[in-house]
């Protein structure tokens, strides 16, 4: 399965904030949303990830204090993408590989969505059933 079908059955919302959104407030937003991650961008630009990895990190450093900063203090800047026409086993050997749980996807240099490890374990999921399904309707014809 491609990223682009993932997208298509999740939808293609993805949720934002801006590098000088304190971290209470991003962590109220990502409450609202019912995510792990926020794509952290400047204008059209992806300019970092905010993770719940990444805020536990924070105050795991600074405390509460941290809590006040800006997202841009604790963001992860090196963001790591998706391409809508990769396939989920290259998805799920670069978060492996890189350790992320969220890939941005770019289509034509634009946000085009949002693809979670929870997304890739769904789909793996999804095709190992349909696969043994398969199977199945093999063997009883049989």
């Amino acid at each position: 399965m491609l990223v682009a079908e993932i997208l298509k059955g999740k939808g293609q919302a993805v949720f934002t904030l801006t590098p000088d959104t304190s971290l209470t407030e991003a962590c109220a937003e990502l409450d609202r949303k019912r995510v792990g991650a926020l794509i952290v961008c400047q204008g059209d630009d992806v300019v970092g990830v905010l993770s719940e990895r990444d805020i536990v990190r924070a105050v795991a450093r600074d405390g509460v204090a941290a809590l006040s900063q800006p997202t841009s203090h604790y963001m992860t800047t090196e963001v790591i993408f998706a391409e809508p026409g990769e396939t989920v086993a290259v998805l799920m050997g670069r978060m492996t590989d890189r350790r992320v749980r969220h890939l941005p996807v770019l289509r034509d240099r634009q946000l085009a969505g949002v693809v979670s490890i929870g997304d890739v374990v769904k789909c793996q999921i999804a095709e190992a059933k349909q696969e043994a399904e398969s199977l199945r309707t093999y063997i009883a014809a049989g």
